[in-house]
């Protein structure tokens, strides 16, 4: 599928779209840059560095989730570690807004949080794979508790603009009759010795026993209205006891309805290998993981800290940072070696004497867009009226995807959702609207999935990651063709300089590529400072 001169297709918009929702945002990013996901984290056991070189220290750029997994090794490992940190709080995109948080993005619109006690947004990563072991590990280290988030809901929605008149399905019901239509037309097919030179004829009795079963058909192999297509799509009315206890059994939607509706495309949300069950988070916010780190760490870090030079030569790096607090004040640090976990769309901006190889690689990564939106409402409509607690609702608008929150089941009160997850070139026509335009669209889009939104909506944040001084992008969006040439030099030592971050990592968009990369880097970075010290 190529490209028009004005951007992408129709027919590339809908697979990205399509994409995205039966993926998540992560896998829509690496589709765009014909990338596929690496298999599964490579971290397998705890770091083990044994002593550092006596006197050896290391200056670590940024305290996001890799700058801090490196301090923390180092400093276990024995190294005077230093942590230069843009931001009044350590965490980077690990990052929860709370009520009473303030955030101001480039152009200066500033946001003032007012969610509820208790109540919060992710704006940047929001769950972890059971397959992430870095990062569960340093969870379990530091005391961080976690607790299910609901990846797979059936009674969430599917919903798309131009289909049953703009009505959303429940989840439950376009699977069943998706499996049960596409069971019903391959027992048929099975049935007329359609399939005779492909499977034998003891297979296709045993096939045609397993779609009955996972279609829910009839004993004519039929899938239609009744007992068992209901038990999996819903009854009209549920069971219940006494006489007025019988059951009135739903209507499936027919295969061209679901067809032309493209639903289907939501279906495989759980099936994605980094989606799988059992998906965790931390209770009170992904943020809580950079707190941990920031209380193990302590006064290692220096906050509010700019870096606008980094400098090598033989013998050290010295970077040189501006105070925010105090503007055009400059400072330098210096150590024997350089951990730089600064974002490439940061790091490219700053004067850095690397070679040709690391520059060029440094400025081949383009940071995709994205924009999250958090809605507060008065009350928990998604559990009162819907009966839908924890999971997510997609749609074909520009929004996404709706979250609904996996904790606080049935408190009452308010609740905030995640009422947009926007990406490509949707985020970035929010991105150029203002933060209280981008609630207002994500109220309006989501209203016709929900119509309680008008009524019950509060208040909101919206975080668009371009804006963002300390990121300017959401996460390194590699190309197939950019990741071949430019990612073993990204990684590679330059002098005593070692990039770590998700950038530097098969696992983009994802904390565990933080993790694997920052353990990879600081071990190479120990090799060589032990070589260093035995050869003087």
């Amino acid at each position: 599928m190529g490209e028009s001169d004005g951007g992408f297709s129709v027919t590339r918009r809908q697979l990205l779209r399509m994409i995205g929702m039966t993926a998540g945002s992560a896998a829509m990013y690496q589709a765009m840059s014909g990338l596929g996901f690496a298999a599964e984290s490579p971290y397998k056991e705890p770091l083990q560095l044994g002593g550092a070189p006596k006197g050896s220290s290391v200056l670590i750029l940024g305290a996001g989730i890799a700058g801090m997994v490196a301090a923390y090794e180092l400093r276990k490992a024995g190294y005077k570690v230093q942590v230069l940190e843009y931001n009044a709080r350590a965490g980077g995109r690990n990052w929860t807004l709370r009520g009473g948080d303030s955030y101001t993005e480039l152009g200066g619109a500033t946001q003032n949080c007012q969610f509820d006690k208790g109540l919060y947004i992710n704006p940047g990563p929001w769950r972890l794979p059971y397959h992430h072991h870095g990062i569960l590990h340093y969870c379990k280290q530091l005391g961080v508790p976690l607790e299910a988030f609901v990846q797979v809901n059936y009674n969430a929605y599917l919903h798309a603009s131009d289909a049953f008149g703009g009505k959303p399905q429940r989840f439950r019901a376009v699977r069943a009759d998706y499996h049960g239509h596409v069971a019903e037309l391959l027992a048929k097919t099975t049935q007329t010795s359609k399939l005779d030179a492909l499977v034998s004829k003891e297979d296709q009795e045993k096939l045609l026993q397993s779609l009955r079963s996972w279609g829910a058909l009839d004993k004519n192999y039929a899938y239609v209205k009744g007992e068992l297509s209901s038990n999996r799509r819903g009854y009209d009315k549920d069971p219940g006891g006494g006489l007025s206890g019988h059951p009135i059994p739903s209507t499936p939607m027919a295969l061209k309805d679901i067809l032309d509706s493209k639903l289907w495309e939501g279906l495989p949300v759980g099936d994605n290998y980094e989606m799988q069950t059992t998906l965790f988070q931390p209770v009170g916010g992904m943020g809580v993981i950079g707190q941990a780190f920031a209380r193990e760490l302590g006064s290692l870090i220096r906050y509010n800290a700019k870096v606008i030079a980094i400098q090598q030569d033989e013998h050290g790096v010295t970077a040189t940072y501006e105070d925010t607090t105090t503007p055009g004040t400059k400072q330098t640090v210096s150590a024997d070696w350089c951990v730089c976990t600064l974002p490439l769309s940061i790091l490219g901006q700053i004067p850095i004497n690397v070679g040709q190889a690391m520059a060029e690689a440094i400025a081949a990564v383009p940071y995709a867009a994205a924009v999250k939106v958090g809605l507060q409402f008065k009350r928990r409509f998604w559990e009162e009226d819907d009966q839908i607690y924890g999971g997510i609702s997609y749609t074909d608008q520009a929004i996404t995807n709706i979250s609904y929150p996996s904790t606080g089941y049935f408190s009452g009160g308010k609740g905030v959702l995640l009422g947009a997850y926007i990406w490509g070139l949707d985020a970035m026509e929010f991105t150029a609207m203002s933060p209280e335009d981008r609630i207002k669209r994500a109220v309006e889009q989501g209203s016709r999935i929900h119509p309680q939104y008008p009524k019950e909506f509060d208040n909101g944040m919206a975080v668009a990651w371009h804006r963002s001084p300390f990121t300017l992008g959401c996460f390194g969006q590699w190309s197939e063709q950019a990741r071949a040439k430019h990612y073993d030099n990204l990684c590679q030592f330059d002098g005593r300089i070692v990039l770590a971050g998700e950038h530097a990592s098969c696992l983009p968009a994802w904390q565990e590529g933080a993790v694997t990369s920052a353990l990879d880097a600081i071990g190479r970075l120990h090799q060589r400072a032990a070589a260093a010290g035995a050869a003087t």
